[in-house]
């Protein structure tokens, strides 16, 4: 089985199943392969979880580059990403939200993890803002509240389930920021 494959099938085993202590066994086990195998190829738990991490973010980042890159006006790009985020956060977000707990406490495998979660994030988001209207300067806490307040509702959805309520949120967080910066 390929590199691209393991990861793969990693990334989906640990979206159903969560990390937890799971062992490079029982991994392989679960993946069917061997834990040689992902020696191999990732070095050890840490690495094969590195680059879990990386391709969940990746994603992610990806859905928002493939927003943006189509010819819509700026409202239907938030609703568009919206919709595509809450989507994948049904099935990644309780692996991202552990991968995020292990990289607040300094989990070795998320060492790469922890600038992305904000740091390769803002830039985009800030040229959202801006092509929104607001103005370069404020862009930066715009984008970073934002940033902020879309992650804790994808919480609030996978705590609560409620879709329509985190979606009228969602819905609500936009037309503040459509408001003309004062």
């Amino acid at each position: 089985m390929s590199r691209d494959a393991l990861l793969s099938d990693a990334v989906e085993h640990f979206a159903k199943n969560g990390i937890g202590d799971a062992s490079l066994r029982g991994i392989a086990t679960a993946i069917g392969t061997s834990h040689r195998m992902l020696i191999y190829h990732f070095g050890s738990r840490e690495g094969l979880l590195a680059e879990v991490v990386r391709t969940v973010e990746q994603q992610q980042r990806d859905l928002l580059a493939d927003v943006l890159a189509q010819e819509l006006p700026i409202e239907e790009q938030a609703d568009l990403f919206w919709r595509r985020v809450t989507e994948a956060t049904l099935v990644y977000g309780p692996l991202f939200f552990e991968l995020s707990a292990h990289a607040m406490q300094d989990r070795p495998h998320t060492a790469a993890l922890k600038a992305d979660l904000i740091d390769v994030w803002l830039p985009p988001v800030i040229e959202l803002c801006i092509r929104a209207g607001i103005p370069p300067e404020e862009a930066p806490a715009y984008a970073r509240l934002g940033l902020a307040a879309s992650r804790g509702l994808l919480f609030d959805l996978l705590l609560t389930g409620d879709r329509h309520a985190v979606d009228e949120a969602s819905a609500l967080l936009n037309r503040l920021f459509s408001l003309p910066a004062r």
